[in-house]
């Protein structure tokens, strides 16, 4: 959390007062020894760098003397009678500048860390009434509420909140450098949310190593749309990725946002014992150096006995000190704050006033301007359910929903639960009111019910598609919208398709996704042995080029997933081509095994997932995906319908089938030819072969089962080279 008074310069040459570093990211980002001075106890990064840049600030000339002269006009302004009574009214905008990752909060989440808000600043915080006896009494309602814009600077309708999509959410060294993403790319309205009409406050999943950071009330930033406050996503809240031990990090940013610093000032080290000659400017909080924990009977200065006529402990219970603990503001940094808002050089007037909520939809009636929802899932199995939430804004006093393919079939209630049976894509259609006004919102192929689980061994080389989008046994994720897996013709390894992944010239930071089906692996007893085989294809674009091939799997049809592979770097490929790039021989591919498809994964809603996270690099292709019984095999292992003896046999099967004594295999052999078969159990385990010399035409293969036990097996015809290989069960 950082606080700062700002001369005419860019964010990036302005002073970042940061406090309660995040330890996630601040590890990788400190630049200078650790000072333990500066840090919790027990913890090995530092809170709050405040002391470090005001003083190498202030050898700015200019900036020492616009300190100073903001300092002594506002000193002076707070010796004025302030108006109590008005509560004041302050728009908010959350920006959430996210990269598809867990910073892309929900709207619960950040509806959470606005009531924590509200709680803290009115003094309806049950925890008050817990602070220290001496501080009985003394926590005060600042009387200052804040309310989300419902309009956008055009004047457009929103919830609140924007959303955009940006690798820059993660490189938070120049907050300017955000804001400028934000301006520009923004699912709501493309320009500048002035700072005098919006608090803007900036979600990331990184800050440049802060939880928090803003700036102090100037008259030059006035209008700024960087005249707001950035936060980790994780310190906004107190669901989601956040908690109740992050959630008041807001409150105390909004408190150096009004201009109220540290309760130590904002020269010092908390807990430095030598200094005691800061202070915050606030009279009714006692002079400290600061915690680094709740030490409730902490009493670092003697310099407040004069105006407490006796010793005062510190209010370490104080939203603007460090400590979890923090649960109040006192009556002096209520007028200061309130003091801050009646400034007009630095646009917080205007903020409250009553023109400027009615341009910002923060002080009216509410009424439905966007017909909208959510679901949380929308790729399921075949009998699974869907939770759809309605999103419209701003208000909604009845709703109708459609879903086609869906029981229940249609729903008025606002979260239903719809159940889908069939395989295929279905629209869901959500009409809403707010008595007067009625939408509709329609989105076609929404929900994306998988076909039946196929049984092992399972194949895909992409030999019969023509194309790869909206196809029935693979889901494309692509939350980029740019280049998506395709299908890639004249390039396989097997075959002439295969999947292509067009990564060369694409920007930084790009995930995407080529999902499975459900393949059925219950059959498979608890030893058994599956491996998951597959060959891709790779070059860097560069040499320094960094990229990923992870490889997921599930259990639930996709509800939870587990990573089982990464491959990575020079380990993906050490070879780089500076133009597009594809593979031209088979000596380009490398073939991957994974025998970790461990039993807990043996279910009827088996799903893999392929991910390519990209950084720039040159084109991905993979081809011969391969799940089967048993233990690694160069070769593909396949079922009969996709034969690998095209030429030699064809037609192959086996009856009856579930068997007892004994079963048949049957196939038509195209010429007079040796074929070996092989007997094996499920986990690949040899039982019994021999060789044959097959007759061209029909041919009938009987073996005796009476020694096997009930069970699943499989019957593998090999002949020059080529094989196929189908199962048979035992009762």
């Amino acid at each position: 959390m950082i606080t700062i008074n700002k001369v005419n310069c860019k964010m990036k040459n302005i002073l970042f007062l940061c406090c309660f570093i995040a330890s996630s990211i601040s590890i990788l980002a400190q630049k200078k020894p650790f000072d333990a001075s500066n840090a919790r106890e027990g913890e090995s990064v530092e809170y709050c760098h405040q002391h470090i840049k005001l003083i190498e600030a202030l050898k700015d000339s200019a900036f020492a003397v616009q300190f100073a002269k903001d300092k002594a006009e506002y000193q002076k302004a707070t010796k004025d009678p302030i108006e109590k009574g008005i509560v004041y009214k302050i728009p908010v905008v959350f920006h959430v500048l996210h990269n598809n990752g867990i910073e892309n909060i929900s709207h619960e989440q950040i509806l959470t860390g606005l009531a924590n808000l509200n709680r803290d600043f009115r003094l309806q915080n049950l925890d008050a009434l817990t602070v220290h006896a001496e501080f009985l009494g003394m926590p005060a309602d600042i009387e200052v509420e804040f309310v989300l814009a419902t309009k956008a600077p055009n004047g457009a309708c929103f919830n609140g909140v924007t959303r955009t999509l940006s690798p820059y959410s993660y490189l938070g060294d120049n907050g300017d450098d955000q804001v400028g993403v934000v301006i520009n790319e923004n699912n709501v309205f493309q320009g500048q949310w002035p700072g005098n009409n919006y608090l803007n406050v900036f979600v990331c999943g990184n800050i440049g190593g802060a939880a928090g950071y803003t700036s102090y009330p100037s008259g030059n930033s006035a209008t700024n749309m960087t005249n707001g406050i950035w936060l980790l996503h994780n310190y906004l809240g107190s669901v989601g990725t956040s908690s109740v031990s992050h959630a008041r990090v807001l409150t105390h940013e909004v408190g150096h946002w009004l201009n109220l610093p540290h309760t130590w000032g904002s020269t010092n080290n908390p807990a430095l014992a030598t200094n005691c000659n800061t202070d915050d400017g606030v009279a009714d909080t006692p002079n400290c150096i600061g915690v680094q924990a709740c030490v409730l009977n902490s009493n670092t200065c003697n310099s407040d006995n004069a105006y407490w006529g006796f010793d005062i402990r510190d209010n370490v219970e104080n939203y603007m000190d460090y400590s979890y603990c923090s649960k109040m503001f006192t009556e002096g940094q209520k007028t200061r704050m309130r003091t801050a808002l009646q400034s007009n050089n630095t646009g917080r007037s205007n903020l409250w006033s009553a023109p400027n909520l009615l341009a910002t939809g923060a002080g009216g009636l509410l009424t439905l301007c966007n017909a909208d929802f959510t679901a949380d899932q929308t790729t399921i199995c075949q009998g699974q359910s869907v939770e759809f939430l309605d999103a419209s804004f701003n208000l909604v006093t009845s709703r109708v929903w459609s879903f086609i393919g869906g029981n229940p079939s249609s729903s008025s209630i606002a979260n239903p639960i719809v159940t889908y049976n069939l395989p295929g894509l279905y629209p869901v259609t959500l009409t809403a009111t707010d008595g007067t006004t009625n939408d509709i919102e329609t989105k076609t192929n929404y929900i994306r019910v998988l076909p039946s689980a196929t049984s092992l061994p399972f194949w895909e080389g992409f030999e019969s598609y023509t194309t790869l989008a909206n196809l029935p046994n693979w889901e494309i994720y692509n939350p980029n919208n740019n280049n998506e897996f395709e299908l890639g013709n004249n390039t396989a390894y097997t075959g002439i398709k295969c999947a292509k992944l067009g990564n060369f010239g694409q920007a930084p930071s790009n995930i995407d996704e080529l999902i499975s089906a459900p393949i059925d692996l219950s059959i498979i007893p608890d030893s058994g042995i599956v491996t998951l085989s597959f060959r891709y294809a790779y070059r860097k674009r560069t040499v320094d080029d960094f990229e990923y091939l992870k490889v997921f799997i599930t259990n639930n049809c996709g509800n939870t997933w587990a990573q089982r592979k990464t491959i990575s770097g020079n380990l993906l490929s050490p070879y780089a081509s500076g133009s597009s790039w594809a593979p031209t021989s088979n000596d380009d591919w490398v073939t991957v095994h994974m025998p970790n498809v461990t039993n807990n994964y043996f279910t009827s809603d088996f799903r893999m997932r392929f991910r390519f996270e990209g950084e720039g690099g040159n084109n991905f292709y993979l081809d011969d995906i391969n799940l089967y019984a048993g233990g690694p095999s160069d070769e593909i292992v396949q079922i009969a319908t996709i034969s690998d003896m095209e030429g030699l046999v064809n037609g192959v099967s086996i009856f009856p089938n579930p068997a007892e004594d004994a079963i048949t295999v049957q196939f038509n052999a195209q010429l007079n030819t040796a074929i070996h078969y092989k007997m094996l159990d499920i986990t690949g385990k040899f039982l019994q072969g021999n060789a044959i010399m097959a007759i061209e035409g029909e041919n009938l293969l009987v073996l005796d089962t009476q020694k096997l036990s009930a069970g699943t097996y499989l019957i593998q015809l090999i002949s020059e080279g080529r094989s196929v290989t189908l199962p048979f069960i035992i009762r």
